[in-house]
Parts: structure tokens; C-alpha cells; sequence
């Protein structure tokens, strides 16, 4: 069996935690008025970034989450950014991930579809039904 540690999903203006483990920026754009010091990233992966076609067409409009997570989805499906996906999801069996976002709601964000992509599946709940 498979150990995956936890994926959290924050914004990268928020104060680290001794418990983010890795933290990985996944936004294409460098955060405004931030230095890559006060950053405190492992990574910046781009490349698992949407598109600026796919980031502009969304504008983080709450009601086109989903239709962006399917399409963000077939983008990671690329080489270069299947292979990156693939890295964090073996980094996620050594210790906590922390993927960070400048977006103001991090929920619904790309970080929030990555995280769902390398978490592990909830096991079944066991023992008689109801």
C-alpha cells in the first residue's frame, strides 16, 4: 500500500506553518509585492500552471470551477506537466505538500484541483450499513 501524506492547499501571502512540509507555488505569474524571500517556496512549478488562455477564460468565477477543473485536467494531461504532476505525487509520500496560490480563495483555485489529483482516494467506510 501506498503512504501519501497530506496536500494542503494556502496562499502563498499567508505565514508558513511548521506543518506545510514542501511548499510549491503552482501559479504561472510571480505574486504581486512579494519577494521570493518572504515566499518561503521549496518550488515554483509553473508548469503545472492553467494555461493563460484557461486562467483568463475562468477569471475565478466561482461558477465556472468545474468546467475549469475538467479542462485544467485534460491541460495536465500534456507530457511536461503529466511528469511534474507526477513528481508531487511521489513528494507526497515522503512528507506533507503545501501548494500555494496568490488567488484570494484558494478553494478554487488550480492548487485546489492539483491537491485532489495527489491525494489519496477516502478509503471505504467499513463495518455494517445502515
Amino acid at each position: 500500500m501506498v503512504t501519501r501524506h497530506a496536500v494542503k492547499v494556502g496562499r502563498i501571502y499567508e505565514d508558513p506553518l511548521e506543518s506545510d512540509g514542501t511548499r510549491l507555488l503552482v501559479d504561472r505569474l510571480w505574486p504581486r509585492g512579494l519577494t521570493k524571500e518572504k515566499a518561503h517556496i521549496d518550488e515554483w512549478c509553473k508548469v503545472l500552471a492553467p494555461s493563460p488562455a484557461l486562467r483568463k477564460w475562468y477569471a475565478h468565477d466561482p461558477g465556472r470551477f468545474e468546467e475549469f477543473g475538467r479542462r485544467y485536467r485534460i491541460e495536465l494531461e500534456a507530457p511536461e506537466a503529466a511528469a511534474a504532476l507526477d513528481r508531487l505525487r511521489a513528494l507526497s509520500r515522503h512528507g506533507p505538500l503545501t501548494l500555494l496560490t496568490a488567488t484570494k480563495d484558494a478553494a478554487i483555485s488550480e492548487a485546489a484541483v492539483l491537491s485532489a489529483l495527489i491525494q489519496p482516494a477516502s478509503p471505504p467506510a467499513s463495518g455494517p450499513q445502515t
